[in-house]
């Protein structure tokens, strides 16, 4: 083989997290009851648009998932060596950015470096000037008087390809819409479950737009650079794409990790109480009582030491930066998981009230069956809402502790290494800002997407909303 597949443990954890997802949304499907919340998000139009940008960024991530090492030419004794560089199927989907280095800094969109060198004429004088890119810019003659227009030339057929992608794409829809309704608009229990009129044509709309942004960047990110490249003249707009997975294994994995600790603690302190509620209260607020930032460094800390004294574990370095970014996953969630145990325990106590618990009490029903039939699933919509919602606190956090040196490994690209590095660069005079800026940006679109979609999931599922809208 030219390739040998590698799955590192955060990948492994991704899959798992797919099937999990694919396995519950088949779940939900099948049982109307369920069904219902879902059916209320969909007719969010914010709520859909939300999730349409999100699902790029999960697109992205999944791709940079799944790794490969390359095969070298030579070989040893017979057997084919490989290359200890890790790559993804997005670095070879986007192999272009990757491989156009320049020699240091260039500003977005630009020909020629950002700093004046000495340059030597053809006829032997040195002179103080910019010199020409090696490859932004580089088929234009006359960059000086060129290059707006052929900026704008590229933006707008690229936009144009872009929205004949989305217009074929939106139209597709539509014809399976109109053929296959009973496919689509109805599930194997007959639930409706398709988007409403408005909902659509917000999706198509956006649909359009992003597909017109793509198009325009992507027909010029062949030619140019379009965010600049940074201090050893990588793409920008290449670490701005990757730092995308790194925010996603940060915010699902952690998630995955939490989750145990709140649902199993927080349901058994409100429904055994006594001395089982008060150790876990103890335990828990003993934990919020510990500055956050500081518990994390120290773990990570250590973390960091026992990977060093054990470099022999891991046979390339993507493999230990990868495990340095599992550690920081489960020391996130081993911390994080306070606050929903807080909100389980509380809403534990109002349903271990209730009639319908309490007469199973007196049928003899055990306290298993009861926790798993009746108390579990009844605040599993507090679970949700929560889980979705601590995402974007969660892709922050990663940029915090990357940014005071405690987070992921310096060789993982994300936004906290990103800003990190860019914190010097803006002390410069001329002042290096776009790599700052890129980071910023894509980690807004990022947060503000998911804290939309959490707001439509909590519209949803919060039964208080619900009775306030049946009421009225």
């Amino acid at each position: 083989m030219n390739f040998m597949p590698v799955i590192l443990w955060t990948d492994a954890l991704i899959f798992l997290l797919i099937a999990v997802g694919v396995a519950a949304a088949w779940y939900v499907r099948r049982r109307e009851y369920l069904l219902l919340p879902w059916q209320r998000v969909m007719k969010s139009s914010v709520g859909m648009v939300s999730l349409l940008v999100l699902s790029l960024f999960l697109l992205v991530g999944l791709l940079d998932s799944l790794h490969y090492r390359v095969a070298l030419p030579e070989k040893s004794n017979g057997q084919t060596v490989y290359s200890p560089e890790v790559l993804s199927a997005f670095d070879t989907l986007v192999s272009g950015l990757r491989s156009r280095i320049e020699k240091t800094y260039s500003a977005p969109l630009a020909a020629y470096l950002y700093a004046k060198e000495s340059i030597e004429t053809p006829d032997g004088k040195i002179l103080r000037d910019y010199p020409r890119l090696k490859f932004g810019g580089v088929h234009l003659a006359d960059p000086q008087h060129e290059l707006a227009g052929d900026v704008v030339r590229r933006a707008v057929v690229g936009g144009l390809g872009g929205l004949l992608v989305g217009g074929l794409l939106v139209w597709v829809v539509g014809w399976a819409k109109r053929s296959l309704p009973t496919r689509i608009e109805s599930g194997p229990i007959g639930g409706h479950v398709s988007c409403p009129p408005y909902t659509m044509r917000a999706l198509l709309i956006a649909t359009l737009i992003i597909a017109i942004l793509i198009g325009a960047i992507s027909y010029l990110a062949a030619a140019y650079h379009v965010l600049g490249t940074d201090k050893v003249g990588q793409d920008v707009l290449y670490l701005s794409l990757k730092s995308i997975r790194t925010g996603l294994v940060i915010g699902t994995v952690t998630t995955l990790v939490m989750l145990p600790f709140a649902l199993l603690l927080g349901v058994a302190a409100g429904y055994l109480r006594g001395w089982v509620d008060d150790v876990i209260q103890y335990v828990y607020t003993v934990l919020s009582s510990i500055p956050s930032v500081l518990l994390i460094a120290a773990a990570v800390l250590m973390m960091q030491v026992v990977i060093e004294m054990h470099a022999d574990w891991f046979e390339t370095s993507a493999a230990r930066a990868d495990v340095r970014l599992l550690a920081l996953c489960l020391i996130l969630g081993v911390t994080s998981w306070t606050g929903l145990c807080r909100l389980l325990r509380g809403e534990t106590l109002k349903l271990r009230e209730m009639e319908y618990i309490q007469a199973a009490q007196a049928f003899g029903v055990s306290s298993f069956r009861i926790l798993t039939r009746h108390i579990v699933p009844n605040v599993m919509h507090i679970v949700l809402i929560s889980v979705v919602m601590d995402f974007s606190a969660l892709v922050l956090a990663e940029a915090v502790l990357s940014y005071v040196g405690v987070g992921v490994d310096p060789t993982t690209i994300s936004f906290g290494t990103m800003i990190n590095a860019a914190r010097l660069e803006m002390g410069r005079d001329p002042m290096v800002w776009w790599a700052l800026a890129s980071a910023f940006g894509f980690m807004l679109v990022l947060v503000l997407a998911a804290n939309l979609f959490a707001d439509a999931v909590r519209d949803a599922f919060d039964p208080r909303l619900n009775r306030t809208e049946s009421a009225t």
